[in-house]
């Protein structure tokens, strides 16, 4: 049974698209807005370019980790061989941010789509951009960080 007062986010891709920093950032993100925030990770064959999936659900009180089947608030996924595969866990009415939702010829780093699409997800949540830019800073290494804040603006704006 859903819980009316928990959102939950799945972030799917492949092996090395930055699935984990993107739910890390994610969860850092809701964190700083005082929420309860579980996360947990499902890794196939992530190293050789598997599939990788990450439930993060956050309320006030959050019990389990897990995103129950057909319970995905957003969905957000990295890879477009992805999106079939884990559509039957987005509920009716929940919104699928495929990666065709950033113009990637846009990005000066083809690596930051992740962050990109976290920047299209910041337009459904009530999270402010300060918090989002405090986790992308907090996690990911200085020499990084302008070109991600340029990502998150794009898929922001877009």
């Amino acid at each position: 049974m859903s819980n009316p007062n928990v959102t939950n986010v799945i972030v799917a891709g492949v092996g090395g698209q930055g699935v984990l920093k993107a739910s890390d950032i994610l969860g850092e993100a809701i964190f700083r807005r005082g929420f309860d925030v579980k996360k947990a990770e499902v890794h196939g064959m992530s190293q050789r370019g598997g599939s990788v999936k990450t439930d993060v659900r956050y309320g006030e009180k959050v019990y389990s980790p897990m995103v129950p089947i057909g319970e995905c608030d957003y969905l957000v996924v990295l890879s477009a061989d992805q999106v079939e595969i884990n559509r039957p866990s987005l509920k009716a009415g929940g919104v699928l941010i495929a990666p065709d939702a950033v113009d990637e010829n846009r990005l000066t780093n083809k690596r930051s789509l992740n962050v990109a699409l976290l920047g299209v997800l910041s337009r459904h949540l009530d999270i402010p951009e300060a918090d989002w830019r405090e986790a992308i800073r907090v996690n990911l290494p200085e020499k990084i960080q302008a070109v991600n804040f340029e990502a998150f603006a794009l898929g922001r704006n877009s």
